[in-house]
């Protein structure tokens, strides 16, 4: 917020919309993950790694075709839903790039939430605090720094807060199909 700030009112106020928006969609998406950890934990409970497996694949499919589906809804009505916010012409306009970003991470989302849960319901939360804090000084903080560098504005806040969710993306799903997280969940039930 204090980078998108300095790139002006109308800025600063198109990333709080945005923030909301996107603090909801994540909230939504983590529906299907928590459904995923107490799977996870009771099939690793049981001693069936597969089972866990099994479930992760599931949730993993049915939480991308949702976010997928979010994300259509999202796209097309890219004009609509800022609207709902403000009707501020300088917010609409820092809108309207930062919100193609947003989409991805909401498609992107849709698989890294899922194996949150997965990983969550085998007791992996020390590998996601490290992917977590990685992404962050990898990722996020780069790019929000460069934007403000480089005066790339509230698109670049944005393209930060992207590189933390693909980094995220890809350790957890690193994680995911090693099946560390299932030997070691197992091994603490």
């Amino acid at each position: 917020a204090a980078v998108a700030a300095r790139f002006g009112t109308g800025s600063l106020a198109a990333h709080q919309v945005m923030l909301q928006l996107w603090n909801f969609i994540t909230l939504v998406l983590d529906s299907l993950a928590i459904a995923a950890q107490t799977l996870t934990g009771a099939a690793l409970g049981a001693g069936s790694m597969a089972v866990a497996r099994r479930v992760g694949t599931r949730v993993i499919g049915y939480s991308v075709a949702f976010a997928g589906l979010l994300g259509i809804i999202f796209a097309a009505l890219n004009g609509v839903i800022p609207r709902l916010f403000t009707r501020d012409a300088a917010v609409l306009e820092a809108i309207n790039n930062p919100w193609w970003i947003m989409i991805v991470m909401i498609i992107l989302g849709g698989v890294v939430f899922a194996i949150d849960g997965v990983l969550l319901g085998a007791s992996d939360a020390v590998f996601l605090r490290n992917a977590s804090i990685l992404a962050v000084l990898m990722g996020f903080l780069p790019g929000v720094w460069i934007s403000y560098l480089v005066d790339g504005g509230l698109t670049g806040v944005w393209v930060g807060l992207l590189a933390f969710i693909v980094i995220r993306l890809i350790a957890v799903v690193w994680r995911f199909r090693s099946m560390r997280w299932a030997r070691e969940g197992s091994a603490l039930s």
